[in-house]
C-alpha cells in the first residue's frame, strides 16, 4: 500500500503546474473570447438587418398587390400622430405598414421612447432625423426591431418615394428629404449604435459600399435604408457593405 501511494503521488500534477496551466488557458481565453463574441453579435445583427429589409420590401409588394400603390405612391404621408391610418382610407406610409405588417406597435416621435439614446453620426447630421426627432413615425416590429422613419414620412412632410434618374439615384421626388429610415435591429436594448466603416468613410445616400469595409467589431445594431417603389435597400456605405458581404 505504501508503494502504491508513492507511485500515485509521483504521477500527479504539482500545484505550480496546475496554476501555470490555468494561467495559459486564461490568456488564450482573453485573446479569443472577445473575437468570438464580436463575431456572434455581428452575425445576429446582420441576420436581423437583412430580415427587416425583406419584411419592409414585402410590405411594399403586398400594398401594391392589394391596393395598387406602394412606397412610390405615398404622397400624403401619415395623416395623424396616432398612426392609425387605414390603407382603405389613406395612401400613406402608416397606412401601407398598418395594412401589410402584423405584430407591430406604433409610436410618435423619440420623446415616446424616453430611455432610448442613439449613437449615430448619420442621425446627428441629417436634419430629417435630428431636427424633427419628436415629430416622426416609429414602428416596433414583432421581433423588437425599431423602424424610425424620417421627417418626410410624418404628417408635416411631403413627397413620393420613387427615385429620379440623375447623378444621385436616391434623390427623391417631392422635397427629397423623407424616404429613408433608421433601423435598430436590437430595439430598445443597447448599444443603439450605428454600424460604421472600419476602413473608408460611411457616406449617407450611397448606392453601394464604395471604399467602405466593415469588420465584425464595427457591426452594431443601427443601419439606414431608403424606400422607392416597392423596394427597400441600404442607403449608407456601411449598411451596403454589411448587406452585401457579411454572413
Amino acid at each position: 500500500k505504501v508503494k502504491r501511494m508513492f507511485r500515485n503521488n509521483k504521477n500527479a500534477f504539482t500545484l505550480a503546474e496546475v496554476l501555470i496551466t490555468l494561467g495559459i488557458i486564461g490568456v488564450v481565453a482573453a485573446m479569443t473570447i472577445p473575437n468570438l463574441m464580436s463575431n456572434i453579435k455581428a452575425q445576429q445583427y446582420t441576420k436581423k438587418f437583412k430580415k427587416t429589409i425583406s419584411t419592409l420590401s414585402q410590405a411594399g409588394r403586398i400594398a401594391q398587390a392589394n391596393y395598387g400603390w406602394d412606397y412610390a405612391g405615398v404622397s400624403t404621408q401619415c395623416s395623424s400622430v396616432s398612426g392609425s391610418d387605414s390603407p382603405e382610407e389613406h395612401q400613406t406610409v402608416c397606412a401601407l405598414l398598418n395594412g401589410s405588417l402584423t405584430g407591430k406597435t406604433f409610436y410618435w416621435g423619440l420623446s415616446s421612447l424616453p430611455n432610448y439614446k442613439i449613437t449615430s453620426q448619420t442621425f446627428d447630421s441629417t436634419s430629417s432625423f435630428r431636427d424633427y426627432k419628436n415629430q416622426i413615425p416609429i414602428y416596433t416590429l414583432s421581433d423588437g426591431t425599431l423602424i424610425i422613419l424620417s421627417w418626410g414620412f410624418g404628417v408635416y412632410g411631403s413627397g413620393a418615394c420613387s427615385r429620379t434618374i440623375g447623378s444621385n439615384p436616391f434623390h427623391y421626388q417631392g422635397k427629397g428629404n423623407g424616404c429613408y429610415a433608421m433601423i435598430d435591429v436590437n430595439g430598445l436594448s443597447l448599444p443603439n449604435k450605428e454600424t460604421s466603416c472600419s476602413v473608408g468613410s460611411n457616406t449617407f445616400m450611397a448606392e453601394n459600399s464604395k471604399n467602405c469595409v466593415v469588420k465584425n467589431k464595427d457591426i452594431n445594431d443601427i443601419f439606414y435604408v431608403g424606400f422607392y417603389d416597392s423596394i427597400v435597400t441600404p442607403i449608407t456605405s456601411a449598411s451596403w457593405y454589411v448587406y452585401n458581404n457579411a454572413k
